[in-house]
C-alpha cells in the first residue's frame, strides 16, 4: 500500500474509535440517569407505602394492593407533570415565621405562600391576643399555568407543590429576604422572593414585596397568554359587634389611575362580581384591617366573591379572588406586593409601589363627593391635630363637636331669625287667610302671602337652607367616626371601646332591629334629639301650621327610629350626636335671648316701606305673571 492509503486507514480508524468512545459515554450516562430515576421512583414509592408491621401476619394482601395502587398513581403523576414536580407534590411541607416591628408573617413551603399575618400593635376585642388577619387553615395563594408535556400540557397549581426554601437572609438595611423555589424542569424553576422591611415607617413595614421570577421556564411552558392567580382566605371576627364589622367587610378593587375605588357592597349574605377591565389591586377589606394584593397595571381580569359566616363562629367572611396577568415567552417574572395592616388614613395615603400612589386610603369609607372632601380636608386634619395634644378621644370628640357648632353657628343664627320673622308675621298671614277663605282663591292667597313675605324681607326657605348647608358636615362625621381606627379600643366614661357600641345592660333576648343590649349613649342621644325636636316644634308650630301634621313624625317617630338604628353603632358617634344636640339647644337658647323681637319687627317694617317705594324686580314680575296665568287657567277649568 502506498502512503496515502495508510493515512486514510489510520484516519478512519481514529474516527471510528472516537465515535465508539462518545457512544459508549452516552450509553453510560443514559444508564446512570435511568438508575437515578429508578432510585427516585423507589424512594417515592417507599414514602407512599405504609409501614409493614413486625409481625408478618399483620401485613396482608390489602397493604400490598394499596402499595401497588399508590405506586401506579405516582407513575401517572410522574408521567403527567414530570419527576421534579411529582417529587415536590409529595414532599413534606414546613412552616416558619418572619417578623418586623409591626407584624409577624407565617410562611409555608406548601405553595410557597403566606399562611397567616399577625399584627403586633393591635389586639382582638376583649382579648390580649393580637389581631390575626385571616385563618391560616383557610389561606390559599397560588399561580396557575400550563407546562408542556410531550404532545399534551399539564395544568399546574402551585399550592399543590412544596417549594424549597432557602435560609432567611437579613439585608444590610434590615430587610428580611425569604426565597423559595419550585423546580419545574431540568434547569428551570419558579422562584418566589418575599421582602419584609423594617424601616420603622408603617407605610413601608406593612408592605411585603412579592417578586416572582420564572427562571428558564419559557422552553417548558405551554402556549398560553396569561397566568392565573388564585387567592382566598377567611377573616376572623376581631371586633365586638359582628353585625357592624360584617357591614364594613367586603372586597374592594381599583382601576388604574382612578381616584376612587369599587366595592362588592355590604351584603349580609354573599356576592360575586366579574371584572373584565384591568385593575391595580384587590383588597379583602375588614372594618379596621385589610389584606391587599397589589399588581399595578398587571391584573387583566378578576373574579371576586365573598360569603358571610355564621354569627358566633368567630369568623366574618370568606373571601375569594381569581385573577390573571399577561404572559409571553419573554416574560421574566412579575413584581407584586401585599399590604397587611390597619385601615389607617395616615398610613394608607402614603403607600406606594414603584413610585406610584395606590389610593389605598379609599378603603376607609369616608363618603363620596362633598362628604369625603369634608372628611379629608377638614375633619381628619383637625382630629389629627387634637390627637397630638389630648390623650382622651372622648374629649377630642367633644371639642370636635364644639368646633363644628361654632363653624355653622352663623347658619343657626340665620335659621332662628328666619323662624322669628315667620312667627312675627303670622297675624298678617292669618288675615290673608280670612280674606281669601275659598279654595278657588288659593292662587290669590298664595300671591298675596308671597308679596307680604317680600315686603318684610322674609325668605320662606330661610329656615331650611341653613339646615341643608350643614347636612354635609353631619353626614361626613357620620361616615368618619365609625371608620376611624384611632377610636378602636379607646375607653371613655362607661364605654370601653368608642369604635363599637356601649352596653349598660345585656338583654336575655334579642329585639328585632334593636339587638340584645342597651346602649346608653344611643339612648341619651335619642332623648336629646326628642328634646331639640320638641323645642324646635314649639317655636315653629305657631308660625307654620303645616308643621302640626308632622308632629308625630318629628317628636316621636324620628327619635325612636334613631334609637333602633344607632343601638349597634359606634358609641363615639352616638356621643358626638349627643353633644351636638345639646350644643344646638344651648346655642338656640342663647340666640333667643340675644335677639329682640321688636328689633326684628322694626327691620321688617323698614324693609316693607322700602319695597313699597321700589320697583319690582324682573323675577318678581315674572313670578306674578306666572301666578296670574295659573289663576286664569283654573278659572277657565271651573267654567267648563
Amino acid at each position: 500500500m502506498d502512503k496515502k492509503s495508510i493515512v486514510t486507514i489510520v484516519v478512519l480508524a481514529l474516527v471510528f474509535a472516537g465515535f465508539y468512545y462518545v457512544l459508549n459515554q452516552d450509553q453510560k450516562r443514559y444508564q446512570q440517569e435511568v438508575a437515578a430515576y429508578q432510585a427516585y421512583q423507589d424512594s417515592i414509592r417507599q414514602t407512599l407505602e405504609p409501614e409493614v408491621a413486625e409481625d408478618p401476619t399483620v401485613a396482608g394482601s390489602t397493604d400490598r394492593t394499596d402499595s401497588t395502587a399508590r405506586a401506579q398513581r405516582l407513575e401517572r403523576r410522574v408521567s403527567a407533570v414530570g419527576a421534579l414536580l411529582a417529587e415536590a407534590e409529595n414532599a413534606q411541607a414546613e412552616e416558619f415565621t418572619v417578623e418586623n416591628d409591626v407584624m409577624k408573617v407565617l410562611f409555608s413551603t406548601r405553595g410557597g405562600q403566606i399562611k397567616g399575618v399577625t399584627l403586633k400593635d393591635y389586639d382582638r376585642y376583649a382579648s390580649e391576643s393580637p389581631v390575626e388577619l385571616f385563618d391560616p387553615a383557610s389561606a390559599e395563594f397560588a399561580l396557575t399555568f400550563y407546562l408542556r408535556n410531550g404532545l399534551h400540557s399539564a395544568d399546574i397549581n402551585t399550592s399543590e407543590y412544596v417549594f424549597r426554601a432557602e435560609p432567611v437572609r437579613t439585608l444590610a438595611d434590615g430587610t428580611h429576604s425569604v426565597v423559595m423555589r419550585l423546580p419545574v424542569g431540568e434547569g428551570a424553576w419558579l422562584e418566589y422572593e418575599y421582602l419584609i422591611h423594617n424601616e420603622r415607617t408603617p407605610q413601608r413595614d406593612y408592605l411585603v414585596d412579592f417578586n416572582v421570577r420564572m427562571v428558564n421556564m419559557a422552553p417548558v411552558m405551554a402556549d398560553q397568554s396569561s397566568i392565573g392567580i388564585e387567592w382566598s382566605n377567611v377573616s376572623y371576627q376581631n371586633e365586638r359587634g359582628f353585625k357592624n364589622e360584617n357591614m364594613y367587610t367586603t372586597v374592594a378593587y381599583r382601576f388604574p389611575g382612578a381616584s376612587s375605588i369599587e366595592e362588592l357592597g355590604m351584603s349580609e349574605e354573599s356576592k360575586s362580581e366579574s371584572v373584565d377591565e384591568p385593575v391595580d389591586w384587590v383588597a379583602f377589606k375588614q372594618q379596621f384591617f385589610s389584606s391587599v394584593f397589589i399588581a399595578p397595571q398587571q391584573l387583566a381580569h378578576a373574579d371576586l366573591a365573598f360569603a358571610t359566616e355564621r354569627p358566633g363562629s368567630g369568623y366574618v367572611k370568606q373571601f375569594a379572588a381569581r385573577m390573571a396577568v399577561p404572559y409571553t415567552a419573554q416574560t421574566p417574572g412579575y413584581d407584586f406586593a401585599f399590604y397587611f395592616g390597619p385601615n389607617k388614613y395616615s398610613i394608607l395615603r402614603k403607600v406606594e409601589v414603584g413610585g406610584e400612589r395606590l389610593s389605598l386610603e379609599r378603603l376607609i369609607p369616608l363618603g363620596w363627593g362633598i362628604f369625603g372632601w369634608i372628611n379629608r380636608w377638614c375633619v381628619i386634619p383637625v382630629f389629627d391635630f387634637l390627637r397630638n395634644y389630648i390623650g382622651s378621644f372622648g374629649v377630642i370628640i367633644l371639642i370636635l363637636a364644639v368646633l363644628i357648632r361654632l363653624v355653622i353657628s352663623p347658619m343657626t343664627y340665620k335659621s332662628y331669625v328666619s323662624m322669628a320673622k315667620m312667627r312675627l308675621i303670622k297675624p298678617q298671614v292669618d288675615e290673608l287667610n280670612k280674606k281669601y277663605p275659598r279654595q278657588e282663591d288659593a292662587m290669590k292667597r298664595q300671591q298675596a302671602t308671597m308679596e307680604l313675605y317680600k315686603k318684610a324681607g322674609i325668605n320662606p326657605m330661610g329656615g331650611c337652607i341653613p339646615m341643608l348647608i350643614q347636612m354635609p358636615i353631619l353626614i361626613a362625621v357620620f361616615r368618619f367616626l365609625p371608620a376611624s381606627i384611632e377610636l378602636r379600643g379607646q375607653s371613655f366614661l362607661w364605654s370601653h371601646d368608642l369604635s363599637s357600641y356601649d352596653s349598660i345592660f345585656d338583654l336575655p333576648f334579642s329585639i328585632p332591629f334593636y339587638g340584645d343590649h342597651v346602649s346608653l349613649f344611643a339612648l341619651l342621644m335619642c332623648l336629646s334629639t326628642f328634646a331639640y325636636s320638641y323645642y324646635n316644634y314649639q317655636q315653629t308650630a305657631s308660625s307654620q301650621p303645616q308643621m302640626a301634621g308632622m308632629k308625630f313624625m318629628m317628636l316621636y317617630m324620628m327619635p325612636l327610629m334613631l334609637l333602633f338604628w344607632f343601638n349597634d353603632y359606634a358609641s363615639g358617634l352616638c356621643f358626638y350626636y349627643l353633644v351636638s344636640n345639646l350644643l344646638t339647644i344651648g346655642q338656640t337658647l342663647v340666640i333667643r335671648r340675644m335677639v329682640d323681637d321688636s328689633k326684628i319687627q322694626a327691620i321688617m317694617d323698614a324693609n316693607a316701606a322700602k319695597k313699597s317705594k321700589g320697583k319690582k324686580s324682573k323675577f318678581q314680575q315674572r313670578y306674578e305673571e306666572l301666578l296670574r296665568q295659573q289663576e286664569a287657567q283654573q278659572q277657565a277649568r271651573r267654567k267648563k
